[in-house]
């Protein structure tokens, strides 16, 4: 392949490319290395890695069609896209999959994909058009705010009934946005007022009605996962709210402050944090080396949810701290990119979809280190995963297409511009 070829198929920035490498890299690694559980019960030694490696492939390839697409025509697939996320959102409500106590999933020609996970990048490509075109020479005008609203409630309220942390996550990624497209503070301020509001009705309604059971030494595990499905298939209504029960036993959790001596912790109760903080703990600062971890063998979701405490474990402090560098140089580098665009919409596009990767990525490893409660969020185009891997994929396609596509600004008009987003 010469050097041509090569040209035209890494096209876009390639500081951006150089961290989808180098994410991929540590990927493969660390999926490999913590995925011991996977290897045991399916019997093979390389099934679940090369599994792994065929999405990231299948994810470049999707990287690459989205990169050739010119940023300008993304606009004609949001009312598309908003009307398949609300329609998937709502079914998988009534007919998903439940996985690990909560119906995510929904099976299309044998495919399984979150309806959150397209739901996610269709709100930014709404929220980034909405803001583009309702720009004035003092801002974004009043009205954008309402219409951001609007389409918000069609797709943030489904989300939350199944996956809270997803939800606000996505909420904080369009409020950031609309601080960057200068929707008026005032309007920030009193939506700001309203969540904390809803927030503390939300978290007493919580701490109500949630039921944290103990459980019944008397009942192996399989008992009580079979009871906990009867519970959960007793109707719509019942299971609308089920997950308030386990947001009460990670609030509590998380907020119980009093020392544990290590021979009272309850490895089988408390498995994921409790293993998740051995394997910081014995990192030993410099790391055990690659393939050398101890704690992927007993924590559960190694391979996905908690692959950072893996990467802490086997690569130490400075691996860690590397891997946090990768998220905050692509947020940093997106903001390069779109301070070089002369509109609007592929401007506040990129910094959408790089703050979304950028969040959901501090998310992970704040639970990883005991910062944040258990959410049960993945670590962007590191951690094992089926069509997330892809979409993330898609998301650095878009942001490589707005760095190759979208139009610049003059030189000089560049130069003089202090902003993240030309307005």
């Amino acid at each position: 392949m010469n050097s041509k070829t090569l040209t035209n198929i890494f096209k876009g920035d390639k500081v951006v490319w150089m961290i989808f490498f180098f994410l991929c890299l540590i990927s493969i690694v660390e999926v490999f290395s913590a995925s011991s559980q996977l290897m045991y019960k399916g019997g093979n030694y390389l099934s679940p890695i090369m599994k792994h490696i065929g999405i990231l492939v299948v994810g470049f390839v999707c990287m690459v069609m989205t990169l050739n697409v010119p940023c300008r025509y993304f606009k004609v697939l949001t009312p598309f896209l908003l009307v398949i996320a609300f329609i998937s959102l709502v079914y998988v409500l009534f007919a998903g999959e439940s996985v690990n106590g909560s119906q995510r999933w929904v099976s299309l020609i044998g495919i399984q994909f979150q309806p959150s996970e397209i739901a996610k990048g269709t709100m930014i490509l709404a929220t980034a058009q909405i803001l583009s075109a309702m720009q004035t020479t003092n801002g974004a005008d009043r009205n954008a705010f309402k219409y951001i609203l609007i389409v918000s409630a069609f797709i943030i309220p489904p989300i939350f009934l199944e996956n809270f942390s997803t939800a606000a996550l996505l909420s904080s990624v369009i409020l950031m946005m609309m601080i960057i497209g200068r929707v008026p503070m005032n309007q920030i301020g009193k939506l700001m007022g309203i969540v904390a509001l809803v927030g503390i009705i939300a978290f007493v309604g919580v701490m109500t009605l949630g039921h944290v059971k103990p459980e019944d030494p008397n009942k192996n595990l399989t008992e009580q996962v079979v009871q906990q499905q009867e519970e959960e298939s007793k109707g719509l209504f019942a299971s609308a709210f089920h997950r308030a029960d386990t947001w009460k036993a990670r609030i509590m959790k998380f907020t119980n402050n009093k020392p544990v001596p290590p021979d009272s912790v309850d490895l089988d109760k408390d498995a994921q944090v409790a293993h998740s903080n051995i394997a910081v703990a014995t990192s030993n600062i410099v790391g055990k080396g690659p393939g050398n971890s101890v704690e992927r063998d007993f924590l559960s979701q190694a391979f996905s949810d908690f692959i950072y405490a893996i990467i802490i474990e086997e690569m130490g402090i400075e691996g860690a701290f590397f891997v946090a560098l990768l998220y905050i140089i692509l947020l940093f580098r997106t903001g390069r990119i779109a301070n070089r665009c002369e509109n609007n919409f592929p401007a506040l596009l990129a910094m959408g979809l790089a703050l979304l990767l950028v969040t959901q990525a501090l998310f992970n490893m704040c639970v990883a280190v005991g910062l944040a409660p258990v959410t049960g969020q993945p670590l962007p185009l590191i951690s094992k995963g089926g069509t997330s891997t892809i979409i993330n994929c898609v998301y650095l396609g878009a942001i490589l297409s707005v760095s190759r596509t979208a139009k610049k600004k003059p030189e000089s008009s560049e130069e003089n511009s202090s902003a993240v987003v030309a307005i």
